[in-house]
């Protein structure tokens, strides 16, 4: 007998539902603030969002209910984070869609220059740094990517554990082991899943990027600019590196 289960198609009333929670204004400020991986207060969203603590209350009670964030409790406080990396992978699509619209509303990714260099998105790394670090892994046959998923090579498994990423299918877990994203100011694929969340920890543990105190924009080290030349074969003179 045949178990296996598969996700129902969403139908047009979710998500239409689900695009009416993402388009206001405010709660896309919401979800953009959140993808810097960071569990936030809601007075620090109601900040984000540029709205009062009262109607950024009633956004995140819209948001939660819609199951596009979670909250955690650690006593009197309460805070809140994306619900999934699925949440995460959807606003950046969407935005990189945003980014491709019609020329008079069109934007063309971050002013900040820093965030063009290198960011999160979510657990991951976006920017000018990682489709560099993507483009360096394909062309040198140790990731295969096929429209949204990444295939590890075996040579691409022995280089990973040289740097100290060993990657293993997590019992009940759907998220798949490499899948790409599509970068919103590069206009090109990305790293995500478990290689894109590993390749941004090590990066951070071993002070290659810093992550700033708020916001998503990551500063590439002096460690970094050295490590990523040996490693990945980035050249330092590249225009996202300070």
């Amino acid at each position: 007998m045949n178990t296996t289960t598969t996700t129902p198609p969403a139908n047009a009333s979710t998500i239409s539902t689900i695009a009416a929670l993402i388009g206001d204004p405010a709660r896309a400020n919401i979800l953009s603030a959140l993808m810097s991986g960071k569990a936030l207060t809601a007075g620090e969203l109601a900040y984000c969002a540029h709205v009062t603590p009262q109607t950024a209350s009633g956004h995140l009670a819209k948001l939660l209910d819609g199951q596009l964030v979670a909250v955690e409790k650690q006593g009197r406080h309460r805070y809140f984070r994306l619900a999934s990396p699925a949440v995460a992978e959807a606003f950046e699509s969407l935005s990189a869609l945003a980014a491709a619209g019609p020329a008079r509303k069109r934007s063309t990714g971050p002013r900040d220059v820093s965030m063009r260099r290198a960011r999160t998105c979510y657990d991951h790394m976006a920017g000018g740094l990682a489709v560099a670090i993507t483009d360096s892994l394909v062309g040198r046959g140790l990731v295969v990517i096929e429209e949204r998923s990444g295939l590890i090579t075996e040579d691409g498994s022995r280089f990973l554990s040289g740097i100290g990423i060993t990657l293993k299918a997590r019992t009940g877990s759907t998220r798949p082991l490499c899948r790409t994203c599509l970068d919103w100011s590069e206009r090109r694929m990305h790293l995500g899943g478990q290689l894109g969340a590993s390749l941004l920890s090590q990066s951070l543990e071993r002070n290659w990027v810093r992550q700033a105190n708020d916001g998503r924009a990551l500063t590439i080290t002096r460690d970094g600019e050295q490590a990523f030349h040996k490693i990945f074969g980035l050249s330092i003179d590249l225009q996202w590196l300070p």
